[in-house]
């Protein structure tokens, strides 16, 4: 992804150490604050060209061309407008000229990091009491990961992305289609899963295997997701649901881009960002019971753990014992993490965290007979064996060291284990059968994985006379091993009339058992060139060398092995119309990650967009239309025999259109909108059986989805209100497309009451109405989740 380039990048701890400091400076007030900020003649000169206006977005469009850490209280600030600054001057000066007029001046912290004050005031002696009025709430501006996190907690609306961990950017001016899901965000609508995280962003569908809950289920421009944490793939890992409360943030980005994060699916990723150590005292804990006897506790605090603030901790626990709506249901969990960041200098910081999470769960209720009037707490499984266990545990460790010279080094390095046993039995209905009898069959599999991958990053910023440059080459290593072991049978039939469950029969052998071995090194470099603060040139190329092995245990021992060497390019053009406005175009390519046997499927997207976000208002509306081609398509197959094959089927392709809106409309209003269209089609390929496939559409694929949510802080009570509607189009279910779903809107509604400061009270109800609908038919019905109500009690300082 692109960003805005600038002379020099410091870590988060030099902005985290201006707003400490800056809090114990200003509250002394000291008289030297009056002093008049002399130009620092040892730093070069800059051409500024930033125009008279509001005040907060001109202080943040100076930190971000500077490249430098800018601490104020957002109340000082608010109201205020500058006279702007133009001409070449060096940085301190020009920060003083924009403040000119306005009774605020700068104050020096650290190299490169400034507080923004009130000038003091002329009248009298300094009295004691009059230290207050300097006491400040700071607001880091350019302070990467703070920065986002501050955004993340107090606003829907992100300015920055992470961009999978490699570097922080702009969202205004990155030439993708992007979307970020802050803390905010998923605290008002009290989102406990990555599904309902995603239900109100533009290109995604979720929810299509209904209540299962064997994994996170989304598609983003009609292709499963590819998931990354913060910014290293998945992979192996993706047995496990991703609980939100583990995480910041969850950004997504639209359409192929492997010249980011490297094989990948093209229809767009989801990258989870981890919570961070934080340089401040700070704690949330909370209770939560709901429907089907749903109970949660969970803690996160953190805070600086000495007095040189070069160490800071958090830690993080949730626990959830609950049911599912059907009966013989569980989905319980642990989740337990804890992480140390070292910072010995404003250019260095280290960071390690470990984590645990273990879950107890059941697949789903084994589907719905077809012809049967629905109930959600029927159940057609079997007690006892319709489940779901993992345990996964990772640790992880980042870097980053700025040399001051223009150049940036960044490493980031995970090492994971997972443990995933997972046991179903499942309805074989048909629409021709006559009676209430059902046929039933059983499948189950454990596995063993572990994982190591990481990254080397060098990044290289340089400013000429118009043309700012940054330059990032990496290199990056995946090693994954998987041990699996499955068993695929038939199952006592059941009657749905009257229901008697007799146990899964013994004997059942497993009909494979198999070791795979994936090792993936790879070379990347991306480019941007800003020519005169208007126009963004952004290059990528990407080489990823894959060796696969694939060792068959079942029948004697069988090995299978391959080899890839795919590179992916990207190029985009983005012109920054004004200081609210960017428009781009691109091009990007992707690679899928391969199998054993089966052709690397290769996706290759052009997309034009465009974005706003307007001064004095914090927002940001974005539109993006696109065409994506995808070849060697490869689809999981069903054979008679009942053993899923994956099979290449030829080329799709989607174009489509997709809009958002994320807006705090006024202090008390924020409102999040989205609305996509898309087409999908089969441009070659067939079955299994020889039927063509050319012309149909993606199956899970509707043509329209939209969404709205908006949060309502009453004023003068202590009461907030949300209302959201959702509406997925119809869809075909298969990909002969025989079987269609029904267009449906969902409703979604939220009460937060301030029982006390820092104490809240939220009540949360996700499809308030509790419609019910088909999202998935095949052998049997699958429905989505019906309605569920939770109460929260939280408390945060």
């Amino acid at each position: 992804m692109s960003f805005t380039p600038v002379p020099q990048r410091h870590p988060l701890s030099r902005a985290l150490h201006a707003a400490l400091l800056g809090l114990a400076v200003s509250t002394y007030a000291l008289p030297s604050l009056a002093q008049p900020l002399s130009a620092d003649h040892n730093n070069p000169l800059k051409q500024w060209s930033i125009p008279a206006g509001p005040l907060a977005p001109a202080l943040d469009r100076f930190a971000r061309e500077a490249g430098i850490s800018l601490s104020f209280d957002a109340q000082n600030v608010a109201n205020r407008n500058t006279n702007g600054v133009q001409g070449a001057l060096d940085t301190r000066t020009a920060l003083s000229s924009l403040l000119r007029g306005t009774e605020l001046q700068i104050e020096p912290q650290a190299p490169n990091a400034y507080l923004v004050i009130p000038q003091p005031k002329p009248a009298g002696p300094l009295e004691l009491g009059a230290t207050e009025d300097y006491r400040l709430a700071p607001v880091i501006i350019n302070a990467k990961v703070k920065a986002c996190a501050d955004d993340d907690a107090n606003s829907v609306v992100a300015k920055e992305l992470w961009v999978g961990g490699k570097v922080a950017t702009s969202i205004l001016n990155t030439p993708a289609s992007v979307s970020v899901v802050t803390n905010k965000e998923m605290q008002q609508r009290s989102v406990s899963t990555t599904e309902e995280a995603l239900q109100y962003t533009p290109g995604v569908v979720s929810d299509y295997y209904g209540s299962d809950d064997r994994n996170d289920y989304f598609l983003i421009r009609g292709f499963q997701a590819t998931t990354y944490r913060d910014g290293l793939t998945l992979s192996s890992m993706r047995g496990v649901r991703e609980d939100p409360y583990a995480y910041e943030r969850i950004e997504i980005l639209r359409g192929a881009n492997s010249t980011l994060f490297g094989p990948a699916d093209p229809g767009g990723s989801v990258n989870f960002v981890t919570k961070q150590p934080r340089f401040e005292k700070f704690g949330q804990g909370y209770v939560t019971y709901g429907s089907y006897d749903h109970a949660e506790t969970g803690i996160d605090v953190g805070d600086a753990l000495n007095d040189e603030q070069t160490l800071a901790g958090r830690f993080t626990a949730k626990m959830q014992n609950s049911d599912r709506e059907y009966d013989h249901s569980q989905d319980d969990n642990r989740f337990v993490m804890g992480g140390l960041t070292w910072a010995p200098t404003d250019f260095t910081s280290a960071t390690v965290v470990l984590d645990y999470l273990k879950t107890n769960s059941s697949p789903n209720s084994g589907g719905y007979p077809l012809d049967k009037e629905y109930d959600r707490s029927d159940f057609y499984g079997e007690p006892g064996y319709n489940f779901h266990d993992v345990e996964r545990t990772s640790l992880s460790g980042n870097i980053t060291h700025d040399f001051d010279n223009g150049f940036t080094l960044r490493s980031n390095l995970r090492y994971s284990e997972l443990t995933d046993d997972f046991g179903y039995v499942y309805l074989s209905d048909n629409a021709s059968r006559v009676g209430t009898t059902i046929p039933r069959y059983v499948f189950g599999t454990d596995s063993d994985a572990d994982q190591l991958n990481g990254n080397l990053m060098l990044q290289y910023d340089a400013q000429f006379e118009h043309i700012d440059s940054s330059t990032l080459v990496g290199v990056e290593y995946l090693d994954s091993t998987t041990k699996q072991s499955s068993v695929y049978g038939l199952a006592p039939s059941i009657d749905i009339a009257n229901p008697v469950f007799t146990g899964v029969p013994g004997g059942i052998t497993p009909y494979t058992r198999k070791k795979n071995d994936a090792t993936t090194k790879a070379v990347f470099l991306q480019q941007n060139l800003s020519f005169f603060d208007r126009v963004i040139a952004t290059a990528g190329v990407r080489n990823d060398s894959m060796d696969l092995s694939s060792k068959e245990y079942i029948g004697g021992e069988q090995t299978e092995k391959d080899n890839f060497s795919e590179t992916s390019y990207r190029a985009a053009l983005t012109y920054i119309v004004n200081d609210e406005v960017s428009t781009y175009v691109s091009m990007v390519e992707s690679v899928s990650p391969p199998q054993v046997g089966v052709t690397p499927q290769t996706g290759k997207q052009y997309e034009v967009g465009i974005k706003y976000s307007p001064m004095g208002m914090d927002a940001l509306f974005s539109a993006a239309v696109y065409d994506l081609t995808q070849e060697n398509v490869t689809i999981a197959v069903v054979l008679p025999s009942g053993i899923i094959e994956q099979q290449t089927v030829g080329e799709s392709r989607v174009r489509g259109l997709d809009l958002e809106a994320k807006a705090q409309v006024t202090q008390d209003i924020s409102v999040i909108g989205a609305y996509s269209y898309m087409e999908s089609e089969v441009l070659r390929g067939s079955l299994y059986d020889g039927s063509s496939l050319k012309g149909n559409e993606f199956t899970t694929a509707p043509k329209h989805t939209a969404s709205l949510w908006s949060y309502y802080d009453i004023p003068g009570t202590d009461v907030s209100v949300g209302l959201g509607a959702r509406y997925v189009g119809a869809y075909y279910m298969d990909a002969a497309n025989t079987k269609k779903s029904d267009g449906t809107t969902l409703f979604d509604a939220a009460l937060n009451y301030k029982i006390a400061k820092g104490t809240d009270l939220a009540l949360n109800v996700s499809n308030l109405f509790d419609e019910q609908h088909v999202v998935g038919s095949g052998t049997a019905n699958y429905y989505n989740p019906g309605r569920e109500v939770t109460a929260k009690v939280s408390y945060s300082w």
